[in-house]
């Protein structure tokens, strides 16, 4: 059974811990939540039901390491916190709270605390801390003679909770809130393709691994104040610069990220332990062309329309969209963003001891990349990054970390610039990408590329030679097409040391082009549609093509002088041209492509 759902902490306690008072205090947070004496068993027709014991059963072993020297006592303690951690919970016999105590010397402990996603939330973690740390300086200052700490009475449990819910959301609640899930997400699910270090498998977990570090200070003052200014929260600047991260990092146009949020907006349950927290889909429709500050715009909209439609369970929407399954990819979406406040002041008034967090080592991933920002009480912001450490190099997602910042930084500060324009790489890895670039091997006799397919056409006509989405070519086919289109440049005047221009979205159309405009001698400047108008311009006159390959439903975005002939590859008729191999006259030296880089000036520069 899966890890990925197990809600696990750590507390180093140092100084005199009374271990009695300890269980008391859990004991008494079991008899006052129903969810930490629930368990869940099949009825008779199959179906899971809940079942509420009456009294806690909690047990708190202890385990001594006392006796070992203190730094290898450390370590042991780590690693059977660890163990306590990744040990399954079995649903049907509970119970799904699980405390240990490890003594690593007389007067330092480490406390574990797990609980299981069903019964519990990032939320329930608070009031499970808050009401420990309650009960326990109560039982230790005898405060009503070893009674329970007087806290106000709980007016609901969270089985109320439920059925509430349940009767609300068949009630007409649901279909209205439907509605809106199903307009603001569409027909089409797409999943979202990060790029790995390694391929992804067919198991349906992997290992968790984490990356943690802390905003520099004052970038999170800017951006709270450049939030401020739209009318956003830092929460949904924080949001809109992870969007725009996996935009850069993806290119897909169509970024969906899982956010969980509490859904305690009722004074009657923001005090019981329960798996109340759902999780909504943001929705983020990118554009390289779109500013930064559109960006937090839409993703302003996007979070204050799921906040009003938020009772819908995650598991309701699923069920309704139908999204096509896989048991190694979460439906909907793949990432997660969770943004916190993290408030353990009530740990610090607990009498004898000075408590600490302790990091728990990782188990399961719930999700190949989930970001976790959280702020300090100190001010402090900080951010992890969890992720999937079978498919992530543990450099790569540092990377990802200063590629994050840096949107930050940007979106703080130069809230107008478009999020195509931003050069997310940092000197250093520019440097790397320069070295790696420099090969004093000479390839005197290589064929030119198009002469490679012709020859794999030849050779294997039939073999899959392209596939995008639902549609394969075969190299024979691809040949073809691309002579077809290559005559018809000749005949333009393309050839040798000629320039021409591609804009075109990721396509069948993109592939023809380049090979054609290869075969028919010239050289391919290519031109992202999502650049904006006066970078495309600047580069097509720059470059001086001398013909420009194009679609007609992105025409209108690509800016032409009209000194130069323009084709749109999806009217084109080439049905009169020939599908031979074009016999241009070319030799190794003459140019092949011109690509435009940022420039140190600012300016575009191609090279």
């Amino acid at each position: 059974m899966s890890t990925a759902y197990h809600l696990s902490g750590g507390l180093r306690l140092t100084g005199r811990l009374d271990i009695e008072a300890l269980r008391w205090s859990f004991a008494a947070l079991g008899r006052r939540h129903e969810s930490l004496r629930t368990i869940f068993r099949a009825n008779a027709e199959g179906l899971a039901e809940q079942i509420i014991e009456d009294e806690p059963r909690l047990e708190i072993p202890l385990t001594d390491f006392s006796g070992l020297p203190l730094e290898q006592a450390r370590a042991q303690a780590g690693e059977e916190a660890g163990r306590i951690a990744g040990t399954p919970f079995d649903l049907t016999q509970g119970p799904l709270l699980r405390v240990a105590l490890i003594r690593i010397a007389a007067e330092e402990h480490l406390l574990v605390v797990v609980m299981h996603h069903i019964i519990s939330d990032a939320w329930s973690n608070r009031i499970v801390i808050d009401e420990f740390a309650a009960h326990y300086r109560a039982r230790v200052q005898r405060e009503g003679q070893g009674q329970e700490s007087s806290l106000p009475a709980l007016p609901i449990q969270y089985a109320d909770y439920a059925i509430w819910q349940r009767n609300w959301l068949e009630a007409g609640e649901k279909e209205r809130q439907l509605a809106y899930w199903r307009s603001q997400l569409g027909e089409e699910h797409p999943v979202l393709q990060l790029p790995t270090d390694h391929p992804r498998s067919s198991k349906a977990s992997y290992r968790a691994a984490r990356h943690t570090f802390t905003l520099p200070a004052g970038l999170a003052t800017r951006l709270q104040r450049q939030a401020q200014s739209q009318g956003a929260t830092l929460f949904m600047a924080l949001l809109s610069g992870f969007q725009g991260l996996l935009y850069r990092y993806t290119g897909q146009r169509d970024i969906r990220v899982g956010v969980p949020i509490a859904n305690r907006h009722r004074a009657e349950i923001e005090n019981i332990v329960g798996f109340f927290v759902n999780t909504q889909v943001l929705r983020a429709l990118m554009d390289g062309r779109m500013s930064l500050h559109t960006v937090l715009d839409q993703t302003r909209e996007a979070a204050l329309g799921a906040q009003t439609h938020q009772d819908l369970p995650f598991e309701r929407l699923v069920e309704a969209l139908q999204p096509e399954r896989n048991l190694n990819q979460n439906p909907l979406f793949q990432v997660m963003y969770n943004h916190l406040r993290e408030d353990y002041r009530a740990l610090e008034q607990l009498p004898g001891l000075t408590v600490e967090n302790h990091e728990l080592s990782e188990q399961a991933a719930q999700f190949e990349l989930t970001l976790d920002t959280v702020e300090q009480p100190d001010g402090r912001l900080e951010a992890t990054f969890t992720y999937a450490a079978e498919l992530f190099e543990p450099a790569t997602i540092g990377r990802l970390g200063d590629h994050y910042l840096h949107l930050l930084e940007q979106l703080a500060e130069h809230p107008q610039q478009s999020l195509g324009d931003i050069d997310i790489l940092s000197e250093a890895e520019r440097a790397q990408l320069k070295a790696w670039g420099i090969n004093e091997q000479r390839y005197e006799n290589a064929e030119p590329v198009h002469k490679l397919i012709e020859r794999q056409a030849e050779e294997r006509s039939g073999a899959v030679a392209l596939v995008f989405g639902d549609v394969e070519l075969s190299y024979g086919e691809l040949n073809r097409r691309a002579n077809r289109l290559a005559h018809r440049l000749i005949r333009l005047g393309v050839g040798p040391e000629v320039k021409v221009g591609i804009a075109v979205e990721r396509s069948i159309d993109m592939v023809v082009g380049l090979l054609a405009i290869l075969k028919a001698g010239g050289a391919y400047v290519p031109l992202d549609p999502e650049y904006p108008q006066e970078r495309l311009a600047y580069m097509a006159e720059d470059s001086a093509i001398g013909l420009l390959l194009t679609q007609s439903r992105i025409r209108s975005r690509i800016p032409h002088s009209g000194q130069h002939p323009v084709l749109e590859l999806d009217r084109l008729d080439l049905e009169e041209e020939s599908d031979s191999n074009p016999q241009a006259a070319l030799h190794r030296h003459n140019l092949a492509y011109v690509i435009y880089t940022s420039g140190s000036t600012g300016k575009p520069k191609g090279v």
